[in-house]
């Protein structure tokens, strides 16, 4: 027996979404504001920007490697009360980074943060799914991702705006009220749901496997910049990673209750969507990422009015985040995925090509509407092709790819754009030249799957 998706009342469902927006909002925001503010925290501190750096990692690092097992957490336990979990565990690491005394306790805050964040995103996703009827859901997810997007593109605004001005403390003292909000609307709106069908227990092995190798993986592409590629404990966290990721699947295929159910990985639908969702959002983070360089480093304007800058992308993250969940209800997943992903592809060549402020800036817009949706839609058509029950787990297992594969794209792209400038290149040109690469990238996988799209439908 399995779950049957609540019907809530209109004004109810609306404050569910509310909280789960807001929630998925503050992840977001949180890790574009905190990347401007290193080098002012770094002298609050009495430490390096460098050494600082683990600021970041340490919670890409603790986000990668628990998604995977939050989601289906989730799904044994209870989705209601995973969530609320995972917003009290941000909110409150949240209020140990504002009043941390030092570089050591910030580091350590992230990482609860980073835990709290993983427990968050999947675990809303599947939480919209078993609230909300079939025939609403992905409009739900959609909306909750626009709104969510927004702090992709509103992180560095923000970031530099509080950074600039009252410090970079408040980026945090911010979070801390959102997440309390988040907790009271969802705790007394939100229903109870679980997987009914497998047993209140966890695979102990499964989540220990997965949770190493994910995390050795991201360390390894996170740190390999600084370690250096092919140093020793570059080399040896991947090797690791691969071991230990490679055991999980056994593992997986032999347990009689999988952390992971593997065979959500032979649908096609699936499979192609997560493939291609991946794809777009790497060029979505690493065009973030660049036009962050290029706006500051080349275009020489102070951290404020860059973030300025991306008031149009955030708006157009919005935006695509919206009408993924219209378009899920009404085309095929994968000709809107093709569609998409070639728009994307135009629009960053556009941007690695621009030369002038207005064309930038649309180009940069286009970027974020363009992206933004295939980011959203690739977890609104993942819920709608597996069962309900498996809500958590496949949003783990979508979202792990996307973020993990994301901070990879950004790491191996600051060292190329190193390359190239140490190669001759100026850093303007080194942006324009990885922008116009990977829109070169996006496109033909794009186009095979708009193509594979008008096969499979005749």
């Amino acid at each position: 027996m399995t779950d049957q998706r609540a019907a809530p009342t209109a004004p109810r469902d609306r404050w569910i979404l509310a909280a789960v927006s807001t929630a998925l909002f503050c992840v977001q925001l949180d890790y574009f504001a905190v990347n401007l503010a290193l080098p002012k925290m770094a002298e609050d501190l009495g430490t390096t920007a460098t050494d600082l750096q683990w600021v970041i990692s340490i919670y890409m690092l603790t986000l990668g490697a628990c998604m995977v097992p939050a989601g289906r957490i989730g799904d044994i336990f209870g989705r209601r009360r995973t969530l609320l979990i995972g917003i009290a565990i941000f909110g409150v690491s949240s209020a140990v980074c504002a009043m941390a005394p030092s570089a050591a306790w910030v580091i350590g805050s992230r990482a609860a943060q980073g835990l709290g964040a993983a427990l968050i995103f999947p675990v809303s996703v599947s939480v919209l799914t078993n609230s909300f009827p079939a025939d609403r859901a992905a409009r739900a997810i959609g909306l909750a991702y626009g709104i969510g997007g927004l702090g992709n593109a509103a992180g560095p605004l923000v970031g530099g705006l509080l950074t600039q001005t009252v410090g970079w403390r408040a980026i945090f003292w911010l979070l801390v009220p959102l997440a309390v909000i988040c907790a009271v609307i969802g705790g007394i709106t939100m229903p109870e749901s679980s997987d009914q069908t497998v047993p209140r227990r966890i695979d102990l092995t499964g989540l220990a496997l997965i949770t190493i190798g994910i995390g050795l993986f991201t360390l390894t592409f996170d740190r390999g910049p600084s370690w250096g590629w092919l140093s020793l404990p570059t080399v040896a966290a991947f090797i690791i990673s691969i071991v230990t990721m490679t055991a999980f699947v056994v593992t997986e295929h032999r347990v009689k209750w999988p952390l992971v159910d593997l065979s959500l990985l032979r649908d096609e639908r699936f499979t192609v969507l997560i493939l291609t969702g991946t794809v777009a959002n790497i060029a979505y983070v690493v065009a973030i990422y660049l036009s962050t360089l290029n706006l500051q480093d080349v275009r020489g304007l102070d951290p404020l009015t860059a973030g300025l800058a991306f008031l149009g992308p955030s708006a157009g993250a919005a935006a695509g985040g919206v009408l993924s969940g219209r378009l899920a209800t009404k085309y095929p997943p994968m000709a809107v995925m093709g569609t998409t992903g070639a728009a994307a592809a135009i629009s960053l060549a556009v941007l690695a090509l621009s030369h002038s402020w207005p064309l930038y800036l649309i180009a940069l817009t286009a970027c974020g509407f363009t992206m933004g949706l295939v980011y959203a839609f690739t977890t609104v058509a993942t819920q709608a092709v597996v069962p309900p029950e498996r809500a958590g787990a496949a949003a783990g297992v979508a979202l792990t790819s996307m973020v993990t594969l994301g901070g990879v794209g950004i790491a191996v792209t600051g060292t190329v754009l190193e390359m190239l400038v140490h190669a001759g290149s100026t850093t303007g040109g080194g942006i324009s030249a990885i922008l116009l690469t990977i829109a070169i990238l996006l496109l033909p996988t794009s186009l095979l799957v708009l193509g594979w799209a008008k096969q499979t439908t005749r």
